[in-house]
C-alpha cells in the first residue's frame, strides 16, 4: 500500500466518523450500541492507518524501503502512549 493509498483510506474513514457523529448529534436518543460500535472500530482502523503512514515516512527519511512496512496488529497499535 502507497502512501497515497493510506491517505485516501484516511479520509475515507473519517468521513464516515464525521456522518456517523453528525448523525448522533441529531439524534435524541444519541447514539445505539451499533453505532458506538463503529466509531470505536474507525478509531482504531485510523490508527493503524497514522502508525503505518508514519513508519513508511521514517523508513523512508532514514532511507529504508517504506514498502517493506507492514499494518500493525490493532491491538498493538491501541497499546501506545499517547
Amino acid at each position: 500500500m502507497d502512501d497515497m493509498t493510506i491517505l485516501n483510506r484516511i479520509s475515507e474513514l473519517v468521513d464516515e466518523e464525521h456522518r456517523l457523529r453528525a448523525v448522533a448529534q441529531e439524534s435524541v436518543a444519541g447514539t445505539d450500541d451499533a453505532a458506538r460500535e463503529r466509531l470505536r472500530a474507525l478509531e482504531e482502523c485510523l490508527d493503524q492507518c497514522w502508525d503505518l503512514l508514519r513508519r513508511r515516512r521514517a523508513a523512508r527519511q532514514a532511507h529504508g524501503d517504506p514498502d517493506a512496512q507492514g499494518e500493525r496488529a490493532r491491538s498493538e497499535v491501541e497499546r501506545y502512549l499517547q
